[in-house]
């Protein structure tokens, strides 16, 4: 999914997303995993605007973001200008990720890695970051549960009214198993002019049980380090909304 017109008011959207939660996990799986690393590579694919990108170079970390939206990162490359960060940025499908052999840490966070609609695209996706992983280096990503799938999102609505932004989004079953189409509508306040200007945009996700995930990151070659829910470093709930993945290339 590359995202349109959404780009660009994807962080006032954004705003209380616990960013820093992410940051911190992070932190957390290199002092256990990768602690006398100081000169610490990080790729953080599906970047999107640049908001994980930035907080981790800021942690003196070697960083680079991926994502698949020219428009996203137009967005990350002003805001990492405007912080005084040079972090690179490549437009690349993260099923065909590519020029970061050697990295010490591959993120796929913000359920960035839902978006891909069939098994086979998630595979190579665990293939290509294998690939380019350094011989200890770790993948973590985040993924939506089946709860969350099956028991938030399907067929649900959410609505959100500010004074320059509101939007309507609907959630519809997808055509494969535990998949969702988001349908949103967005109203945009012109300052100029003083009216809403409407967009709307079909988003799609799709999900997969913890030992089927497991299955494929082991049949690519990784070791699985740790299963655990929402930012938790040690549990998952049966009711988990974001369940997060540890694995280290053997």
């Amino acid at each position: 999914m590359a995202y349109g017109q959404f780009a660009f008011i994807y962080d006032h959207l954004m705003e209380d997303v616990p960013y820093d939660q992410w940051v911190t996990f992070v932190k957390t799986v290199k002092e256990k995993y990768h602690p006398t690393k100081d000169s610490y590579t990080v790729v953080d694919v599906g970047c999107g605007t640049g908001e994980l990108a930035i907080r981790f170079a800021k942690e003196g970390w070697n960083v680079a973001g991926v994502d698949l939206s020219e428009s996203m990162l137009a967005v990350a490359h002003e805001k990492s200008a405007k912080a005084g960060l040079a972090i690179p940025y490549y437009e690349q499908n993260m099923t065909e990720l590519d020029g970061f052999s050697g990295a010490d840490c591959i993120t796929i966070f913000c359920d960035s890695l839902n978006y891909l609609r069939t098994i086979e695209e998630v595979q190579q996706t665990f293939k290509a970051v294998y690939d380019q992983l350094d011989n200890d280096g770790i993948i973590l990503f985040d993924v939506h549960s089946l709860f969350k799938m099956t028991q938030i999102f399907m067929n649900a609505t959410f609505t959100n009214s500010e004074e320059d932004v509101a939007y309507i989004w609907n959630c519809f079953p997808g055509e494969e198993p535990n998949s969702v189409e988001h349908e949103l509508s967005f109203f945009v306040l012109n300052e100029d002019t003083g009216l809403y200007s409407r967009f709307d945009e079909v988003h799609y996700q799709r999900t997969h049980c913890v030992e089927v995930y497991k299955k494929w990151l082991e049949e690519v070659g990784f070791t699985l380090l740790s299963v655990t829910g929402d930012f938790s470093v040690d549990f998952l709930a049966d009711q988990s909304e974001r369940v997060f993945f540890v694995a280290q290339k053997k």
